[in-house]
């Protein structure tokens, strides 16, 4: 089987997500959760990646929907449908699965299967990261990992409208 084969493998179902963890804990493995957009990929979502990866020993990426980012961001968003981005983060060697939601945040997944870390980038406080209380109420861990300054999504797209 080449790398290309394994890529669908890890885009998942939330049930079928739900009992990989479930097997992935009996068997004593670290999980940590991360989620977003992710857009258009930059170097910031890849040190928020990496940085994850490094915190267990398989990491999940959640993936807001195509309606999710909609209604978060506005009609002219997302730039790549979902079904591209999440070919596009099941790719990445470091990531082990990913998985679609499309409610506003991702607590109720949160909720389904109770990552051993929670990671979210940017400038928040552990108690304003959605899903965090229940990680933590569970033995968990909550890690906040800075923004790579000078790279984000709308920076990137605002560059390219002034082109």
């Amino acid at each position: 089987m080449n790398q290309t084969d394994r890529i669908p493998k890890k885009i998942l179902s939330k049930e079928r997500l739900t009992d990989l963890c479930s097997k992935w804990k009996l068997d004593g493995l670290t999980v940590v959760f991360t989620n977003g957009c992710f857009d258009i990929l930059h170097s910031g979502h890849l040190e928020l990646l990496t940085q994850s990866a490094s915190l267990g020993d398989k990491l999940i990426v959640a993936l807001n929907s195509d309606a999710s980012i909609k209604r978060l961001k506005g009609d002219l968003r997302p730039i790549h449908h979902e079904s591209f981005r999440c070919w596009m983060m099941a790719s990445l060697e470091i990531v082990d699965a990913v998985v679609l939601f499309d409610e506003q945040t991702p607590l109720q997944l949160i909720g389904s299967f109770t990552p051993t870390v929670l990671v979210k980038g940017g400038d928040y406080a552990i108690d304003q990261v959605v899903g965090a209380e229940h990680v933590l109420s569970n033995g968990g861990k909550v890690e906040i990992i800075p923004f790579v300054n000078g790279y984000s999504t709308t920076n990137i797209i605002e560059k390219i409208q002034k082109l």
